[in-house]
């Protein structure tokens, strides 16, 4: 029997795979889940019973919400990536971590093929597909559902022959949860106009009285909450219910598909908003003014090229360098102010803060030059546009 691994998520698109490839032909198919913040071990344990049910020769659930964060969200905090300055890239930089996981799970155990339950179209079958040809080229890449064009309703149908009669309709809204947002689809999302109701998102406003929280960093990273350190995927999981009782962080993010359509989601990612938003303003305070142009840049391009699925050109391991150094005096506090919706980033404590020079104060008054100095500086900073206004009038 052929040995085929399917990244499996106990939905419907990968239960008909699961079904389809053991039962219709004959492969010994081993059922992985990659966890990146999103199940619980109760849930772990139901997606097991119904994958062995459905004929997995094997199920193996894989631990990588600490891999997320090392490759993935430390980076997308260094460079306080929003695609669009709207979306902390949630689902895009979870497909590259359980893509990974998968493939070098197929390569241990000498697969024969890697199957994922990715229609021909949205984003995910180009990065699961891109980081297995890249990492696997020679195990073979099968998708039913894309090869087959396959109907949600064909799926269910086919389920139900088989004695699978789970309800399989579709829920009002489809959810995708991780340990850097989660994600929110509906008929809303599908139209230009229309907003997600309230009630379409998971969080829900169960805190009404103001609350102060100093967020602390250490070389950009963030270490403690309220003074209390924790390891890094904690302190985020900590946050995110803390705000989410306030609904924070939530938004409808429009962009650019890597198929060439544009497309439009909801999410709620109160922990990941409030970290990057401090975190920037924290690098505002203690680096540089062209530090911190030149790592904008940088910082886009890598948010860009991890949602294309380019997570693996060596281009992207050369920005994370940069990144990592950036970070050296990037340690200090940060307070911010939870209300039910919004949030107040009200300012920084840090030894590294550049505006404690003593150079002077903004506005008020000069202390490291004279006045002849100032008006020196100013007319030779005017030069380049008074020549060439002379010489173009």
């Amino acid at each position: 029997m052929k040995k085929i691994v399917l990244a499996y998520s106990g939905g419907l698109d990968t239960s008909y795979c699961l079904s389809n490839l053991s039962q219709e032909y004959g492969y010994a198919v081993h059922a992985v889940t990659v966890n990146t913040g999103g199940f619980t071990p109760e849930e772990i344990e139901e997606m097991k019973k119904q994958a062995i049910q459905m004929g997995a020769a094997h199920f193996t659930a894989i631990d990588a919400i600490e891999t997320y964060y090392e490759k993935a969200i430390k980076y997308l905090v260094f460079g306080n990536v929003l695609r669009n300055n709207t979306y902390p890239l949630s689902v895009s930089a979870e497909r590259i971590i359980q893509a990974m996981e998968i493939v070098t799970y197929a390569k241990k155990i000498e697969a024969d093929g890697i199957a994922h339950g990715s229609t021909g179209a949205g984003n995910d079958q180009v990065r699961f597909d891109t980081i297995f040809q890249t990492i696997a080229p020679e195990i073979e890449i099968i998708t039913p559902i894309r090869d087959n064009s396959l109907s949600r309703q064909e799926e269910i149908d086919y389920l139900n022959s088989k004695g699978y009669t789970t309800s399989w309709n579709k829920a009002k809204y489809s959810i995708n949860q991780g340990l850097w947002g989660t994600s929110v689809g509906g008929a809303e999302t599908l139209t230009s106009r229309n907003p997600l109701p309230d009630d379409a998102y998971p969080s829900q406003v169960t805190e009404s009285v103001p609350k102060t929280l100093k967020l602390s960093f250490e070389k950009g990273e963030l270490i403690a909450l309220d003074g209390r350190k924790d390891s890094h995927v904690a302190n985020i999981q900590k946050l995110q219910q803390i705000a989410g009782n306030y609904a924070i962080g939530r938004d409808i993010h429009v962009g650019d598909t890597i198929i060439g359509i544009k497309g439009r989601v909801g999410f709620e990612a109160a922990a990941a908003i409030l970290i990057i938003k401090a975190h920037h303003l924290l690098e505002k305070h203690t680096l540089s003014k062209w530090q911190l142009f030149q790592k904008e840049q940088m910082a886009s391009f890598y948010g860009m090229l991890l949602h294309e699925g380019q997570y693996l050109d060596a281009v992207m391991r050369d920005i994370e360098a940069y990144m990592d150094h950036s970070q050296r005096y990037v340690t200090g506090d940060v307070f911010v102010t939870l209300h039910p919706y919004r949030y107040e980033l009200e300012g920084i404590e840090s030894k590294y803060d550049l505006m404690a020079s003593g150079a002077g104060t903004y506005g008020e008054e000069n202390k490291g030059w004279s006045a002849d100095d100032a008006k020196g500086f100013i007319k030779i900073s005017a030069n380049a546009g008074k020549i060439a206004r002379q010489i173009q009038k």
